[in-house]
């Protein structure tokens, strides 16, 4: 019998009612639930949060928001199997893919927890130090940081319903702010089994986190000032989100985390065979293939040097070509299917408008036959990466990446890379420190993280698809304009910022800032 996922919202599960999407196994193409949200009252669901979750997560200390995190990572690390299950059937992830998304999930709550120890027991954060306002020190300044009386509604992508789900939470729980979270609808099995633990769990007050599995409906026509919505989609999407009129007149606050085209710069004085080629191929190789190159982070194009691009095809292709392409419950896969039949069809529709600049070099640009929407790796190589303009204009969104030859100067690189008009990430192969730092200087405001890859860091290198909480997440222009995660910089989305004024022995007694507590090591 088909799965339905049930909605919910204040406080109670709720199934949809009408018609209802169709979710599938990538795998097979057969449907293995249904989900929808018609009946949900959207507005109450709203109000649900505000007036119940927000209070009861207000009232927590940080240390005590930072305890709830830990109690959540842990909950859902217990079910980590059945989740990694959940990712196979309905995303088509190789368990190593899923253990990806889960993983960074529950690894994220740990980070954010321990960042709640260390705040500590308060509720408010100081924003900077003080400051002399006037002619003496008697009128002071300082700015303070404030949970919003609102909803966080977060709108994620299908290609990672858990980290989705909880890195946008993390910071928003641990900021005070009650969640709304909707997943896409078509890989939504793993967000809707998370939610199910956490609320079975009651790691959580009443209130703090509501799900929508369909669509989203009338929802944000109900969103107030002190609302806050983090969306990661497509850049037309997030266009259409900005431009409504509700979100607009009420001045809601909306993070935006969009398309990117990512670089990969390999440096000339990178040899073939150092470990710092070594590290290049292996990222390159990995960000096409892991999760089908279904990642915003991904690797779409790759500059190298033009006296070096032979000898990196030739290396990539030879890589590209282990990777076995298969189901995903198969041990000897090393890529499974993309996740969406819609997906297939922009993989395919996306690669025949990359090849009227570019020449298949690797894999082949059409659907493989059969049951699944399985769309193997396929690399091209531009004719001219300077007049080139869809390579540096169009992500296609799966294992698919593009060639580019540059002269070998950082200057000529770094202009390149600027076409994409912003990305999330942008990775740099050197062990010269000048060509180094004229690309962070060049390319950094077009990027939300630059990667400096080079022999001393590989071993530790996580690689540039990796968005790790402590370091910002998001990137300008194409890339959305947003900024999540950074450790602590990622609550502030969700607060305040208040200039307070007043008598220095009144304004530095009100929030004293506490003294932190001892750090302790992550969950995990």
């Amino acid at each position: 019998m088909t799965q339905i996922l049930e909605n919910y919202v204040g406080g109670r599960w709720q199934p949809g009612t009408g018609r209802l999407a169709d979710l599938c196994d990538p795998a097979t193409g057969e449907v293995v639930a249904r989900a929808g949200t018609g009946g949900v009252d959207m507005k109450a669901a709203l109000a649900y949060a505000r007036d119940v979750g927000g209070p009861a997560l207000r009232a927590m200390t940080f240390a005590q928001r930072g305890d709830l995190l830990l109690a959540a990572s842990k909950a859902i690390f217990a079910h980590r199997d059945a989740l990694l299950e959940l990712g196979a059937r309905n995303g088509g992830n190789t368990r190593k893919d899923a253990k990806f998304d889960v993983d960074g999930a529950t690894g994220t709550l740990a980070v954010y927890a321990e960042l709640g120890k260390r705040l500590g027991d308060t509720t408010v954060l100081p924003d900077g130090e003080g400051v002399q306002l006037g002619r003496t020190p008697r009128l002071w300044g300082q700015h303070v940081l404030l949970p919003r009386r609102g909803v966080a509604v977060h709108v994620n992508a299908f290609n990672f319903p858990a980290w989705g789900l909880a890195e946008k939470a993390a910071c928003a729980w641990l900021a005070g702010l009650p969640v709304l979270t909707k997943p896409a609808t078509a890989t939504a099995m793993v967000a809707e089994r998370i939610v199910r633990v956490l609320v079975d769990a009651k790691v959580l007050p009443a209130g703090a986190l509501s799900l929508l599995c369909g669509s989203a409906g009338d929802l944000l026509d109900h969103l107030e000032s002190q609302d806050v919505l983090a969306f990661t989609g497509s850049a037309d999407t997030g266009y259409l989100l900005r431009s409504k009129e509700r979100l607009l007149r009420r001045s809601v606050r909306v993070n935006v985390e969009a398309d990117s085209l990512n670089s990969a710069v390999l440096a000339p004085d990178v040899e073939p065979g150092s470990e710092a080629w070594a590290l290049f191929v292996r990222d390159v190789v990995t960000d096409m293939t892991q999760k089908a190159g279904q990642k915003c982070t991904a690797i779409r194009r790759i500059f190298v040097p033009a006296a070096r691009l032979q000898d990196v095809q030739a290396e990539l292709v030879e890589r590209l070509g282990a990777v076995k392409v298969g189901p995903p419950g198969d041990e000897a896969t090393g890529m499974g299917p993309v996740a969406t039949a819609s997906q297939l069809e922009d993989a395919v529709a996306g690669v025949a408008k990359l090849m009227t600049e570019a020449d298949v070099v690797f894999g082949s640009p059409q659907a493989r036959p059969g049951p699944g929407w399985y769309f193997g790796p396929v690399l091209l190589r531009a004719r001219d990466a300077a007049t080139a303009r869809v390579v540096h204009e169009h992500e296609v969104f799966g294992p698919v990446s593009t060639l580019l030859a540059y002269d070998g100067t950082a200057a000529a690189a770094a202009a390149l890379v600027r076409k994409g008009e912003g990305s999330l990430v942008a990775s740099v192969y050197s062990e010269s420190r000048d060509f180094v730092r004229d690309m962070v200087v060049e390319i950094g405001p077009w990027h939300g993280r630059l990667y400096l890859g080079s022999a001393a860091m590989a071993p530790l290198s996580p690689g540039p698809g990796t968005a790790l909480p402590l370091t910002v997440h998001g990137g300008p222009g194409r890339a959305g304009g947003g900024e999540e995660l950074g450790g602590l910089r990622g609550l502030s989305l969700y607060q305040q910022r208040v200039a307070l004024e007043g008598d220095r022995a009144l304004v530095e007694k009100l929030f004293p800032t506490p003294a932190p507590a001892a750090a302790t090591p992550s969950a995990r």
